[in-house]
C-alpha cells in the first residue's frame, strides 16, 4: 500500500505559516478514502450499497510543526476491525526528512441508510473480507 501524499497549501496555515491543527483531521480523512480505494472498495461504492461509516471518535498527537510548502505522506493502516467497528491509525511523515510530525486514530462504525448498525460480515461480506485483508497487511 502506498501512503497518501499531500502538499501543504497556504490556506491550511496560520499567520506563522504553520498548519492549523484541524487540517490533520482532514488529512486523515483524505488518507482513509485513498486507503479504501487501494483496498479495492471506494467509499462512494459503499454509500451506493447503502452503507455509511461515520467517525465516532478521533485522536491526534501533534509532534512537530508542518509548514506551508512542505509535502507530507500520510500512512493509514487498519488497527482494529470486528465487522461492526473499525479503527484506523495514521502517521503524518515529512516526505523529505522522514520524520513523523503527527500520529492519530479514527474510530468508525457501519450504519445502513436508516442509521442502524450493520454487521459487514453478515450483510456485506465483500467489504468484510476487504477490511480483514487490510487488517492482516
Amino acid at each position: 500500500m502506498r501512503p497518501y501524499q499531500h502538499k501543504v497549501q497556504y490556506y491550511e496555515t496560520d499567520q506563522m505559516k504553520v498548519v492549523h491543527h484541524s487540517n490533520y483531521i482532514r488529512w486523515f480523512e483524505e488518507a482513509r478514502i485513498d486507503y479504501m480505494e487501494q483496498l479495492g472498495m471506494p467509499y462512494e461504492d459503499m454509500e451506493k450499497n447503502g452503507i455509511i461509516s461515520p467517525v465516532i471518535s478521533v485522536e491526534a498527537e501533534y509532534l512537530r510543526m508542518v509548514k506551508f510548502g512542505d509535502t507530507v505522506v500520510i500512512e493509514a493502516k487498519i488497527k482494529e476491525y470486528n465487522g461492526i467497528k473499525l479503527t484506523i491509525g495514521y502517521s503524518v511523515v515529512d516526505e523529505s526528512t522522514g520524520m513523523v510530525h503527527c500520529r492519530g486514530i479514527t474510530r468508525h462504525c457501519f450504519l445502513n441508510e436508516k442509521g442502524r448498525p450493520v454487521s459487514l460480515k453478515r450483510e456485506c461480506p465483500q467489504y468484510h473480507e476487504m477490511f480483514l485483508k487490510g487488517l492482516e497487511a
